[in-house]
């Protein structure tokens, strides 16, 4: 029992959320480089072999320099281990993201110094807050011109209604960007100019900002704005509290610059010292918490063809409680069947290793050829259904067919394939031929028809649908269900998973289902269903 106390308190599971081009997955890499993971970190703009970021494994991330999938990390550092989710920034691929954010204990928000908060950004925090979690953000590009500090703390403040609390300060921006006071440890950390491969090139500890030897490390004026501005931040800003920020409503703030490595172990320390260990987790009946002896577990992800030449499908795990050790048999609580567990892998994005064993707060991958979905719970005898795990309606929807008529079977199973991993919705309508995909953002049916084409061999033409939104659709008396599915059987599809769905031509034809059938619930999301 101490050791399983023991490994739990060394976990620290947590994703990056940010808008798209705020330096996520440049940062990413560093935090691996820091943790020892990676020896070279690969710019996403780079050539040759730094072209490819590892957290970016997928082709189509790799041509467009963009995350499209969440990827899982695993590295140590300072004696934690750190379990990292890098999530899409893109605004199409949120699902993914929103479902990510279910396997994680808290999160670090990363902001671009020039534009703060933005959209993404905005939604992802209101997704965190929902789950109470507890978040630490990275301002981060500090060596380009960028925004005061202090609006940008007042726009965190104001924008999110979260206190903040300034973990280390800036000295100068842009071209000025001299590096960071570290408030909490009292230290000096200087940039290494042009050095994107090294370390700080001074780390200097302090007895505070009247230190006579800050005086020798920085120029007067530096040094004269550095006390002036810490004088007022420590006024205006609340210090830290961990309570506050446990339950998410303060957040720390690292100021940075990813690319050029500095801030980044600050960051990485901070997230060590403050963020959580594993959590309890909800399901049906109970909370389930990490010390309980029984292992248990839920999928909240499945990729396919992660490996190309093996065609295989992993379910990606959230490790709830217990000591998880290789060979074990688990009860699928959806099918009631037991699983033998024989070849669990941990993650470095693409790269995967065997796991012997795992603990709460870990994310382990189990190959299977799709007996496990999205929202499965896994355990050692108790059927637990975890809830919470989100699936969304589309917001676009389109027809697809093969370019060739005789593999249209094939396409089924790619598109099947597809939807029970989560990366899109499919609609068999019960009239027609044709199928409906329908994504979150149209930049979706673009990586869609690459995928199909590139990992199933089946080119596709996606087409424009005269309808506006799907809706599932529930009654708690299934003879009047019946009776709405015959009355509109033009608007009706079954999803993947067999579940009814309106298929509705514009808003007046979703509002009048609605109102001629007041007791069919029309739902816009859903948990994943055992």
């Amino acid at each position: 029992m101490n050791a399983l106390n023991d490994q739990i308190s060394r976990r620290r599971t947590f994703a990056i959320i940010s808008h798209p081009d705020a330096g996520k997955t440049t940062l990413t890499e560093k935090l691996l480089l820091f943790g020892g993971a990676i020896q070279l970190a690969g710019a996403v703009k780079a050539r040759g072999q730094q072209r490819r970021a590892h957290s970016d494994w997928m082709k189509v991330e790799r041509e467009r320099g963009i995350s499209v999938a969440s990827s899982v990390m695993t590295f140590a550092f300072e004696n934690n281990i750190f379990n990292l989710l890098d999530t899409p920034g893109h605004e199409d691929f949120s699902e993914d993201t929103y479902r990510t954010l279910t396997a994680v204990d808290s999160a670090v928000m990363v902001l671009d110094a020039a534009k703060g908060i933005e959209i993404q950004t905005r939604k992802l925090f209101e997704v965190c807050r929902l789950r109470d979690m507890p978040i630490v953000t990275f301002i981060n590009k500090m060596d380009r011109d960028s925004r005061d500090p202090f609006d940008l703390l007042d726009e965190v403040e104001q924008t999110l209604a979260l206190d903040v609390t300034p973990a280390s300060w800036p000295i100068g921006m842009g071209r000025e960007f001299l590096g960071c006071y570290d408030l909490f440890n009292d230290r000096l950390v200087l940039i290494q100019k042009g050095a994107r491969e090294g370390l700080p090139e001074v780390n200097e500890s302090c007895n505070g900002l009247d230190d006579p030897k800050l005086e020798k490390l920085l120029p007067v004026h530096a040094l004269e704005k550095l006390r002036e501005e810490v004088g007022m931040a420590r006024g205006l800003c609340k210090p830290f509290d961990e309570k506050a920020f446990l339950e998410g409503h303060l957040t720390p703030v690292y100021f940075g610059s990813a690319i050029n490595n500095f801030g980044v172990s600050e960051l990485l320390s901070g997230v060590s010292q403050m963020a959580p260990s594993p959590r309890s987790q909800p399901t049906a009946k109970r909370l389930v918490k990490p010390a309980e002896t029984k292992v248990s577990g839920f999928v909240f992800k499945i990729q396919a063809n992660m490996n190309p030449k093996h065609r295989d499908r992993i379910a990606f795990v959230r490790i709830c409680s217990g000591h998880f050790k290789r060979g074990m048999k688990l009860k699928h609580s959806r099918s009631g069947k037991i699983m033998n567990v024989h070849n669990p892998v941990l993650f470095l994005a693409q790269d995967r290793e065997l796991a012997e064993e795992a603990w709460p707060g870990d994310i382990i991958g189990i190959p299977n050829h799709g007996v496990l979905r999205i929202g499965d719970g896994l355990s050692e005898g108790e059927g637990l259904r975890f809830t919470g795990i989100p699936s969304f309606a589309p917001e676009h929807l389109q027809n697809v067919r093969p370019e060739d008529p005789l593999r249209a079977k094939h396409l089924g199973r790619a598109l099947q394939q597809l939807a029970e991993e989560g990366a899109a919705s499919v609609f068999k309508p019960i009239i027609g031929a044709d199928w409906i995909v329908g994504a979150v953002g149209p930049l979706q049916f673009e990586v869609m028809a690459d995928r199909i084409r590139t990992e199933f061999d089946v080119p596709v033409h996606f087409e424009p649908t005269g309808l506006y939104v799907a809706r599932w659709i529930e009654a708690d008396d299934q003879l009047l269900m019946k009776e709405f599915i015959d009355t509109n059987k033009t608007a009706i599809a079954d999803d993947h998973d067999g579940a009814p769905v309106y298929l509705a031509r514009n808003a007046w034809h979703l509002d009048r289902g609605a109102e001629d059938w007041p007791n069919i619930r029309f739902l816009k999301t859903k948990d994943y269903v055992e």
